[in-house]
């Protein structure tokens, strides 16, 4: 059973002695899972048990409760009707997104639900990214208060329902999202995939293409206001490590930082308000539970619309405990062309580096991780550069990933500075797709 928020799994064994087996094969020699170390030990629960039996029409729930992992790609009523209904008839789709991306939706049937789950689980909703984990919910029928991105009853197609000039029911027939949705992140139809049979009813009923939308560019940049939920609260921050800019080097990665400000009433807490709901959605799924100088991160969408300079102090390094970065050159999703570039990846015991000046060196970085007071890194690696290049970059590899994570946010858009030169080289990281050199 995946608990994926967590980042942990009960696997019940046939008997005892295999269960000893696996505990001790993995407590002599490391197991790797998808490039990062796992360790095994004995559960408090005898047994796993499950609501219902799939195989039983008598057994199971209506209700299954989606969880999304990796979502590179906005998640709404829209995108996950378009990938239930085919498999079962959806009643009502309710989406929350308090740790991750999480969805109940309602089908018709108890049958229906066996169906898609069987179908569902483990799926892909777009190539590589927004993999479905689907189990049964606790409830048995969901109550939806009105028709909107997050929630929708299909049912009562004008329940609480805005009027957005369309004049007629918003219901996302496969294939049909609406092209002038650009508030809520939606374009023009991006590329076409083809949709996977087992998700497919019957040629007559469902369209072989899929439209998915592809991901903008802050839309505090083209719109010039912020869509709600774009705002996130972490905690566990260390208190003396931790400031504004090095919340911003960690959170950069996964979309715009618009503005950053730590609670005076909690703390060891901050608000981050983002380019956009996207982005959030991306640091909840990446940052929370992660790591940080002896702290581990609480990562969630706050309630708050905007971030307000109030109560603003200083922190204990001296810093002020808010800052403005809606201008900052070192945002990195400021355009779609510059947004393609960046390789959404959760964190890893490997950095990418680049934009560093050509006399830069592993004793440079050894250097710069000792007056940081982060840990060094165990392998070096420096791309072979163009001969007409005027910058390096490479990879770092440390010995786990929270020292890598550690040495990111203190590192990141550190300035170097060279002898004679006019302008220092702004030092970029990130997290690598490569999990080890």
């Amino acid at each position: 059973m995946m608990m994926p928020f967590k980042r942990q799994a009960l696997v019940e064994f046939e008997n005892i002695d295999s269960a000893k087996e696996c505990v001790t094969f993995a407590a002599d020699e490391p197991v790797y899972i998808a490039g990062q170390q796992a360790f095994f030990n004995y559960s408090t629960s005898k047994r796993i048990t499950r609501p219902g039996n799939t195989d039983d029409p008598s057994g199971g729930n209506k209700v299954l409760l989606l969880s999304i992992q990796n979502p590179l790609y906005p998640i709404t009523v829209d995108v996950l009707y378009t990938v239930c209904n085919p498999v079962g008839k959806v009643q009502r789709i309710v989406i929350f997104k308090r740790n991750g991306i999480q969805a109940m939706v309602e089908f018709e049937s108890v049958l229906c639900a066996q169906k898609a789950k069987a179908a569902l689980n483990g799926a892909d909703i777009y190539a590589g990214c927004c993999t479905l984990k689907i189990e049964y919910a606790r409830p048995t029928r969901l109550n939806v208060i009105r028709n909107d991105n997050d929630s929708w009853d299909y049912t009562k197609p004008y329940l609480g329902r805005r009027d957005r000039g369309k004049g007629r029911q918003r219901q996302a027939i496969l294939g049909e999202h609406p092209s002038s949705f650009r508030h809520d992140g939606y374009g023009s139809h991006g590329p076409l995939l083809p949709l996977p049979s087992r998700y497919r009813m019957g040629s007559r009923d469902t369209p072989e293409l899929v439209a998915y939308p592809l991901p903008q560019a802050s839309s505090s940049y083209m719109h010039g206001g912020n869509p709600s939920g774009s705002v996130v609260m972490v905690s566990g921050l260390h208190q003396l490590k931790m400031n504004c800019s090095r919340v911003f080097n960690l959170f950069c990665l996964y979309g715009n930082i618009e503005k950053v400000k730590f609670m005076k009433t909690i703390p060891g807490t901050a608000l981050v308000e983002m380019g956009d709901e996207y982005a959030v959605e991306r640091a909840v799924t990446h940052l929370n539970n992660v790591k940080l100088f002896g702290k581990r991160l609480n990562v969630c969408v706050s309630k708050q619309h905007s971030v307000v300079p109030s109560q603003i102090f200083e922190l204990e390094d001296g810093t002020s405990s808010y800052k403005d970065f809606a201008m900052s050159k070192n945002n990195r999703f400021t355009s779609a062309g510059q947004a393609s570039k960046n390789i959404i990846q959760p964190p890893s015991c490997v950095l990418h580096y680049y934009n560093v000046p050509l006399c830069v060196t592993e004793e440079t970085f050894t250097k710069l991780c000792n007056d940081h007071e982060v840990l060094t890194f165990i392998k070096y690696k420096v791309f072979d550069a163009k001969p007409s290049a005027k910058t390096l970059s490479g990879l770092l590899e440390w010995e786990c990933k929270t020292d890598a994570v550690e040495a990111l946010t203190a590192l990141n858009h550190y300035q170097i500075r060279v002898p004679n030169g006019s302008n220092p080289y702004t030092l970029k990281l990130c997290f690598s797709t490569s999990s080890h050199l």
